[in-house]
């Protein structure tokens, strides 16, 4: 079973737009990869405190303000809502129809008073200094063109002595057997288009480099992973991806002069077949950092 499950998106309609990690505008703002679709929207929903935040829980106490920096569809804000109750909760994000979604996860949920929702850019937060006591994201600077800065914004509105915490994967580090012709297309496809729409897919691997050069002193690093070896993990892995070569990332590549058309069919045939073997087993790999402000 998967230790955290999910990852990202894909929608042929609103590729162009950002998601839960930039605001359009902003100096370090670069292409959502992903796009908006209902596989991105599904993969993050499948997200919780405990499989994408867990590195974080030790360090929560009940009455703690916490900001969740590209919130999506807010499932892991609401498990850390839970956590730091009575204290505030403000889940952000830049993309409209995230945070749709994200209002859908706070009215499904029995959640304690004091859980907001509200629209913003990560490199110019819209609060006071000192305001939260967590500031946290997760999948979200590996989006950004300017990392040092988004993680300089949020120690900005971290209270001295409080934590800065995110996550991102390290997509060269993914590793998944057995092998079928058109997955390392995939990936190295998916890279160098995450690098041309302006973030790093090796995030998870700069984020403690990222952290000493936004400031920090304190800042303790971690990684863990994601495990898709279930028959229902492998399904559901290897159709969001195959679906994701065909209407998110892989037109972009396409349009990027990156890949050609039938590249796309190649890749979403190999994660078909990876995830028809019985023997089917991937590792998403991520970095973390717990930052002292």
């Amino acid at each position: 079973m998967m230790q955290s499950r999910s990852q990202f998106s894909d929608d042929p309609v609103m590729d162009g737009e950002q998601y839960s990690d930039t605001s359009g505008g902003s100096a370090g703002a670069a292409r959502y990869t992903h796009g908006h679709g209902t596989a991105v929207l599904s993969a993050h929903s499948r997200r919780g405190a405990e499989d994408s935040a867990a590195y974080l829980l030790p360090h929560l106490n009940a009455g703690m303000d916490l900001l969740d920096v590209g919130c999506g569809p807010a499932t892991i804000t609401a498990d850390l809502a839970e956590r730091v109750a009575p204290g505030r909760v403000v889940g952000l994000d830049a993309a409209s129809g995230a945070l749709e979604a994200a209002r859908a996860t706070l009215a499904e949920r029995d959640l304690p008073a004091g859980v907001e929702l509200t629209n913003g850019d990560i490199m110019s937060l819209p609060f006071d200094d000192g305001t939260f006591d967590i500031a946290h994201a997760h999948q979200v600077l590996q989006h950004l063109s300017d990392p040092v800065g988004a993680l300089a914004e949020m120690r900005r509105v971290t209270r001295p002595g409080g934590i800065v915490a995110v996550r991102d994967a390290v997509y060269s580090a993914m590793t998944w057997y057995p092998e079928f012709e058109g997955m390392e297309l995939w990936r190295s496809v998916y890279m160098a288009t995450a690098r041309a729409n302006g973030g790093e897919p090796d995030a998870g691997g700069r984020l403690l480099a990222w952290a000493h050069r936004a400031g920090f002193t304190e800042v303790t690093a971690s990684a863990s992973t994601w495990c898709y070896a279930t028959p229902a993990d492998r399904a559901w892995q290897s159709e969001t991806w195959a679906q994701r070569c065909l209407t998110s990332f892989g037109p972009q590549a396409v349009d990027l002069g990156l890949a050609r058309r039938d590249d796309l069919e190649t890749m979403a045939q190999a994660w078909r077949q990876w995830g028809g073997s019985q023997d089917a087993w991937f590792v998403v790999v991520h970095g973390e950092v717990i930052a002292r402000a």
